[in-house]
């Protein structure tokens, strides 16, 4: 009995090695692909810090490439973006700013609407969901000028406040938080309020930790349109001093004269925070964008 147990783990262990070696050359093929397409999409971002050494006007004038000249490049724009007077790190900031409050509310608001059609059974319910699938169907725009007429009513314009309120909470948003906690048991729900937690406790102990790989997901594709948003803040903003980065940068590009040389360290630097998101979420991005059933 003992000799028969041996000589199955024995064949069982030969099938997993020649496995192993059958799978390998499509691993190796597998990662070389990937690296190629890692190297072409690192191109264009590689190409941009280059050109941050370089001359802006000589760039622009010769076309962007990839070469490095020693003799051509300087740190002669990091060192205007440090010693000279220029808005950049506060049009930086006020980036910042608003992402982080527009990505909080987006995710916490969000959550809150796609658990109540995800959990709850109420009159109108289905018309409702109905209404956020249209609202993702319209583009903003069509609803851009309506938008603004509100705000100007209200007299939010010019202030951040104009710029958060719409954006308060997003369609998309709810369709993927509700489509995520649709693959959650409801008893999960009826065991908390069992053992005598509230409604807010239920949320906030046993889903919130389950949606944390959707959070994660959610939190970078709505700061990565959050961060780059150019249309709506420019239409709500006046003072220059309140201005986002993307419209900073616009204004650098003017009939009278062009900072080109601003401009290219400008941008290099809007790419970093997001790289920064990514890397920091991008175990949780793959999950939350394919998982669906309760995390233990």
């Amino acid at each position: 009995m003992q000799s028969n147990i041996s000589l199955n783990n024995k064949k069982n262990t030969q099938k997993n090695t020649v496995s192993h070696v059958k799978s390998l050359p499509k691993r190796i093929l597998i990662f070389m692909l990937f690296a190629v397409i890692a190297v072409i999409l690192l191109i264009p971002f590689y190409t941009l810090f280059v050109s941050t050494f370089k001359d802006g006007a000589l760039v622009i004038a010769n076309g962007m490439d990839v070469s490095i000249d020693t003799d051509k490049m300087s740190f002669k724009n990091y060192i205007i973006l440090f010693t000279e007077k220029n808005s950049l790190f506060t049009w930086f900031f006020n980036s910042l700013f608003l992402t982080i409050v527009q990505v909080v509310c987006q995710l916490f608001i969000s959550a809150f609407v796609a658990y109540g059609f995800a959990m709850y059974d109420f009159k109108g319910k289905n018309f409702l969901f109905i209404c956020v699938l249209f609202v993702m169907m319209v583009p903003f725009e069509i609803l851009m000028l309506p938008l603004y007429n509100q705000i100007s009513d209200m007299h939010l314009t010019n202030t951040y406040i104009g710029i958060i309120l719409p954006t308060i909470a997003s369609a998309s948003t709810i369709f993927f938080f509700r489509q995520y906690l649709s693959g959650i048991p409801r008893d999960l729900v009826e065991a908390g309020r069992i053992d005598g937690a509230s409604e807010y406790g239920i949320f906030f102990r046993l889903i919130l930790p389950i949606m944390k790989p959707s959070f994660a997901a959610m939190a970078i594709l709505n700061a990565m349109f959050s961060w780059n948003n150019l249309l709506w803040p420019m239409l709500v903003l006046k003072d220059g001093a309140k201005f986002t980065l993307p419209i900073g940068l616009n204004t650098l590009l003017t009939p009278y004269g062009n900072n080109y040389n601003l401009l290219f360290v400008g941008s290099f630097i809007s790419v970093i925070p997001v790289f920064i998101l990514f890397a920091c979420f991008q175990k949780y991005f793959v999950e939350g964008m394919t998982a669906g059933a309760v995390k233990g």
